[in-house]
């Protein structure tokens, strides 16, 4: 078995790959323009011409290059005006298998939407100098703590499946507001599903499949720091639950109401 091309990675960042299936395109250009009709024409020549687009043998794809169906096609994603996060990441922990980083507020795990560059995932490439990187598990962009990464592609699943399994516990703080009518600690259960809403999560009729342990560690005025161990790892369940309590999280830009801000990062 051949193992699968992939191009290196360029300035932290790796390729992004796409399937060519059949059609009548004539040229890899034609296909792209139709393929991805926000990005204009003209950007696809200079990028193909930068060599930024790579077929699955890792021959550089030009403007003419004739349409090949059923292979892939690699590019490189270009954000030239992305403003940089003002916050830095740590790393508190490395060794020849794993990084330990410490994530700041508002910094993306890994690219997505409008952040490229500024994604710890391409921070730590660049700075440690390691292509190989991926992490283990995410956390949102807004919520700050702990990453934990792999190196060695060869054990990357031996520990990716510790989280996948729940072998690894996580506990999170957060602020949010104080309700004297709430007997803590409790545990939280509810089903949580997919809603119409764009990004947002909602809490339907059904078996639990979704549990928190919520804990109120202090108060101060009209807000309060609770501790939150998520049990099971649904896709925001931590800022469902809390806003379901009548405690939304401080400054939660997806709940209760989805703000417009993040409408295009999902992560």
């Amino acid at each position: 078995m051949n193992k699968t091309f992939r191009p290196p990675d360029r300035n932290g960042v790796g390729p992004s790959k796409v399937a060519l299936p059949a059609g009548t395109w004539h040229t890899v250009f034609d296909f792209l323009v139709h393929h991805f009709p926000t990005i204009p024409a003209d950007e696809w020549q200079v990028r193909m011409l930068r060599g930024e687009v790579i077929d699955q043998a890792g021959q550089v794809v030009r403007p003419d290059t004739a349409y090949q169906p059923n292979s892939l096609l690699f590019y490189y994603r270009d954000l030239p005006d992305e403003p940089r996060i003002p916050f830095d990441e740590v790393v508190l922990y490395q060794d020849d298998y794993l990084v330990v980083a410490d994530k700041p507020h508002f910094l993306p795990v890994t690219p997505a939407g409008r952040y490229l560059q500024e994604t710890l995932l391409v921070r730590l490439k660049r700075k440690l100098g390691i292509d190989t990187l991926a992490p283990m598990h995410r956390i949102d962009k807004d919520t700050a703590g702990l990453v934990l990464f792999t190196i060695q592609p060869a054990t990357r699943n031996l520990y990716q499946m510790l989280f996948r399994e729940r072998s690894v516990s996580k506990v999170y703080e957060a602020i949010a507001p104080w309700r004297d009518d709430r007997h803590l600690p409790t545990v939280y259960r509810s089903r949580l599903a997919e809603s119409d809403a764009f990004m947002q999560m909602q809490e339907v009729a059904g078996e639990p499949n979704a549990e928190t342990s919520i804990a109120l560690l202090e108060t101060r005025g009209e807000l309060a720091r609770y501790q939150l161990h998520p049990v099971s790892g649904q896709k925001h369940q931590l800022r469902v639950h809390m806003a379901s309590l009548g405690m939304p999280i401080l400054n939660d830009r997806i709940y209760p109401t989805l703000l417009p801000d993040d409408a295009d990062n999902p992560d």
